[in-house]
């Protein structure tokens, strides 16, 4: 059994036989029927591996009650608030990762924080009391000369009555000064009124409707990959939906568009002399997988989808350059992704489009006929969506394992740990892992089968799929009836998931409300099937 990694390590270890994967099937009642021959490498996945400041309470002030004016001052004594304890962080055991396997970390901390003690306020106590030692008793202010107007010192303390009235007074004015103050400042900090965007002008209006009163557009034209020319004809529906083909030499590549995503379906050689994948080119060869950043460049949908360009170019100058293209005077409106040139005269029809960057492909645009062929051809592709691979993904794979496979003529589970190595950081939104796992005994194949799961938070996922089917139950039936050994090896990878078989009735609606007929049941295949 072995299992493939995108970067496999040179210095791997040859792998041992191991007792438990021989099948050996009749002979004396004592024999364990094992799987047998030799066994690849088990590589080990890393098994996944903060403090909380403790907070700290400052204890609330109390205004100390007023007295008589011959009342003894008091003293208040605080004491220090204290500071709960951080929890330790709890670690995960370290475990032994070979070579050529990716072994990240993934870190489970806990804390704990303790009651925090609220601090004691001492009743006051006058300046005879006793005073422990390195404090100092508060005594009272000296009283202050009585200013003119003033009530005279009485007997009870009338007068001090009358100056604690005259300080709240006092307060509540202040208190009204600063609330008109932050009411008239407030007025005086209001943002300026954004300038409006100045609306669309007539012939963006009318490009704009030109392009979504049709069904779609032609687009014939070349991107250059690697210095190398690769033609490029596509279709796209109103809403942006796209089918087509990339011809480099004598290799061809299908091209699909749906939601907002292309995909491709190329042999090996093309995908790994034009879509860059050199490492491992035959897990995306001949199926369906989402188009790398590298190929075709932009973003079809976006770039080339009838009803987005109308949207660009409702957001251009009202005067953008002109230039001639093929004796035709034509507009031409730069956004981010790319440049359009639309004829300057009515009805302002798209001529061309440059996609950004110097080496940027470059096509030339028509209006689509009859729709009814491009949407049986989107249709088509999308329905063998299922299991699309995604090559922005990379796993590092663990231990296989067979599962319940001895003598059962049923069908034998492989189950694999892998661990996202690529991107790093977060997870991707809709992340998907798949395992694609062959069974064969001395070259004679035995079947084959599939398993996919989404990639939690943590990056790692266990993978397992069960293969079935008359190639397995006849090998096995036919082992248990002959004595000897009977080895069979299993080999799996790990790829990137970018549609799951469960998301392709959804794709289907989408096509089938865009052309307006009601959706019908289909039978969707996985992608290369």
């Amino acid at each position: 059994m072995s299992v493939e990694q995108d970067e496999p390590s040179s210095a791997a270890p040859r792998p041992t036989p191991a007792p438990g994967d021989k099948l050996v099937a009749g002979g004396p009642a004592s024999w364990r029927p094992v799987a047998g021959g030799p066994e690849p490498e088990r590589p080990v996945a890393a098994e996944p591996a903060s403090s909380a400041p403790a907070p700290s309470d400052t204890a609330p002030s109390e205004d100390a009650p007023a007295g008589e004016a011959s009342a003894e001052a008091a003293a208040v004594e605080q004491a220090p608030a204290g500071q709960a304890p951080v929890g330790e962080a709890a670690g995960i055991a370290d475990t032994t990762v070979p070579d050529g396997f990716a072994a990240p970390a993934v870190g489970v901390a806990s804390a704990t924080v303790t009651d925090v003690p609220v601090p004691e306020v001492l009743a006051p106590v006058s300046p005879r009391a006793t005073v422990p030692d390195g404090f100092q008793p508060t005594l009272p202010p000296p009283p202050l000369p009585p200013s003119p107007g003033a009530v005279p010192p009485g007997p009870g303390g009338r007068p001090l009555k009358l100056i604690v009235a005259g300080a709240v007074a006092a307060a509540v004015v202040v208190a009204g000064v600063g609330a008109l103050a932050l009411t008239s400042g407030g007025g005086t900090e209001k943002e300026a009124p954004k300038k409006a965007s100045p609306p669309p002008s007539s012939w963006a209006l009318g490009a704009g409707r030109q392009l979504t009163s049709g069904p779609g557009l032609r687009y014939d034209g070349t991107l250059t990959v690697d210095g190398r020319p690769v033609q490029a004809r596509l279709r796209v529906t109103r809403a942006g939906s796209a089918s087509g083909t990339l011809t480099a030499g004598a290799l061809k590549a299908d091209v699909v568009a749906v939601d907002g995503v292309t995909y491709l379906r190329a042999p090996v050689a093309f995908w790994r002399d034009y879509a860059g994948e050199t490492s491992h080119p035959d897990n995306y060869a001949g199926r369906w997988a989402k188009a790398p950043a590298s190929l075709p460049g932009f973003d079809v949908p976006d770039v080339l989808g009838p009803k987005s360009i109308a949207g660009r170019l409702a957001r251009a100058k009202p005067n953008p350059p002109t230039e001639d293209v093929n004796g035709v005077r034509a507009y031409r409106v730069k956004t981010d992704g790319a440049d359009y040139l639309v004829t300057a005269a009515a009805p302002h029809a798209l001529l061309a489009v440059r996609a950004a960057g110097p080496r940027g492909p470059r096509f030339t645009s028509a209006p689509l006929g009859d729709p009814v062929g491009l949407f049986s051809e989107v249709r088509a592709r999308v329905a063998g969506l299922g299991g699309a691979a995604d090559p922005g993904l990379r796993f590092a794979p663990g231990k296989l394992e067979f599962v319940n496979c001895n003598q059962n003529t049923n069908g034998c589970t492989v189950s694999v740990p892998a661990v996202l190595s690529s991107p790093e950081g977060d997870v991707p939104r809709g992340a998907r892992a798949a395992l694609r796992t062959a069974i064969v005994s001395k070259g004679r194949p035995l079947g084959s089968c599939t398993g996919s799961e989404p990639v939690p938070s943590g990056r790692r996922v266990e993978l397992r799929c069960t293969v079935t089917g008359r190639p397995w139950r006849t090998w096995m039936k036919a082992a248990l009836d002959k004595p000897g050994p009977h080895p069979y090896e299993a080999q799996a990878r790990v790829v990137g998931e970018a549609v799951a078989l469960a998301d392709v009735p959804r794709l289907l609606a989408k096509i089938d409300k865009e052309r307006g007929k009601k959706p019908k049941p289909t039978v969707s295949a996985r992608s290369g099937e």
